[in-house]
């Protein structure tokens, strides 16, 4: 026995230790009610839900309930009462019900849906729904209240083709733009005024350049490619043809796939860095070659800007293979803003970047944008194009 072992019993007085285990169990009549939240409170809620489930790759489905008609007349808080009952016996006590558009659409927000499909789940809750708006409303009123599903991640369309975002997930984007009305306006200004004189200006520059594709390679002066624009919208993006007519897509679509999975070397011995375009491509034309050094290729998209189909700053529109290569969270950068010619990764990035880290620095610009940063940028980009660096 050590000499601690001897003092202890005298230091310590002989005492019984009692231990009592408390299991909580809830008081149903204390439980807090379930609350219906404002609009902003509840577009909030949507913004965050729609982030974890960018991490945690679990999907959700937002259940947006048309009520419009059953409040004609103004707000019925007697009505408004039964719809809330109504949503609180038909949902769980995890799902997050509120105002979508107030007085007009109700919202749930559900959550861990685990592995039913989603239909299973549409007609699920659905079901519910309309027993319990029955129940509380009547037939009548019942009858007039309309209810959509939309799940994130959205699911892939029937038609491939088509990648416009579900917008009524994003709710914020549009009140977002509601609430810079002035400055979008300003924006766009610039993007008229500069993409004219552009245009105007610029107008011996294209004439050289596109004789200059005539003479050294077969086919047509302009290429014509179908990138996304805002929200997935597709449009056809023009450029000076660099490469030779008839080549085969599958080695940039490779490349693309393996870059934006990050198993493209980046590179460290500093010969070879990692860039968003192939370099030294086999498909590029010797003027090519030359075009996309300087960026001259790019200059026919200020038609685009003219379109309103682009800006002079923003994103870079992403080609359809490319956008569904991307993460959940990639797709924000298509959502955020609209695309441009020269951006925050053109100017502080260009093409010597990690994909993730080119889309945080479009997602950057998305969330701190101004008419001055877009000042900004564009002061900036001559320097990174006569620089050509990353440029291939």
């Amino acid at each position: 026995m050590s000499p601690m072992d001897l003092e202890l019993p005298q230091v310590m007085p002989k005492s019984r230790l009692e231990v009592q285990a408390y299991v909580s169990v809830p008081d149903m009549d204390n439980t807090p009610s379930r609350v219906l939240l404002n609009e902003d409170a509840f577009v909030s809620m949507l913004y965050l839900e729609r982030r974890r489930a960018e991490r945690s790759h679990k999907r959700f489905v937002l259940v947006l309930i048309d009520v419009q008609k059953t409040l004609i007349g103004g707000r019925n808080e007697r009505t408004v009462g039964a719809l809330s009952k109504a949503l609180t016996e038909s949902t769980r006590e995890t799902d997050i019900m509120g105002w979508y558009l107030e007085n007009n659409l109700m919202g749930i927000i559900g959550t861990e849906l685990g592995k039913a499909s989603n239909q299973v789940i549409q007609e699920c809750f659905l079901s519910k729904l309309r027993k319990v708006f029955e129940a509380n409303l009547g037939a009548k009123k019942s009858a007039a209240i309309s209810v959509s599903f939309h799940f994130f991640p959205e699911e892939e369309r029937k038609d491939k083709d088509d990648h416009s975002a579900n917008i009524a997930l994003y709710p914020e984007l549009q009140k977002r733009e509601q609430s810079k009305k002035v400055s979008l306006a300003m924006k766009r200004c610039i993007d008229i005024v500069g993409s004219g004189l552009a245009l105007i200006c610029g107008a011996p520059v294209f004439g050289a350049i596109a004789l200059a594709i005539k003479l050294t390679s077969k086919g047509p002066v302009l290429f014509k490619q179908e990138r996304l624009g805002q929200y997935g919208k597709p449009f056809k993006v023009l450029k000076f043809r660099s490469m030779r007519t008839n080549c085969d897509p599958q080695i940039h679509q490779q490349y693309v796939h393996q870059f934006i999975a990050g198993k493209v070397e980046d590179g460290s011995d500093s010969t070879k860095k990692t860039v968003f375009k192939i370099q030294e491509d086999p498909r590029v034309t010797t003027v090519g070659k030359f075009l996309r050094k300087t960026s001259l290729d790019e200059l026919p998209q200020f038609w685009n800007v003219l379109r309103g189909e682009m800006s002079l700053v923003g994103p870079r529109p992403p080609i359809a293979y490319e956008y569904k290569a991307y993460e959940v969270w990639h797709r924000r950068r298509v959502l955020e803003i609209k695309p441009g010619i020269t951006g925050l990764w053109q100017v502080e990035g260009r093409s010597r970047t990690r994909f993730d880290d080119m889309v945080r620095l479009d997602l950057k610009y998305a969330r701190v944008w101004s008419v001055w940063l877009d000042l900004k940028i564009l002061a900036q980009t001559p320097a990174a194009v006569i620089q050509g660096e990353g440029a291939h």
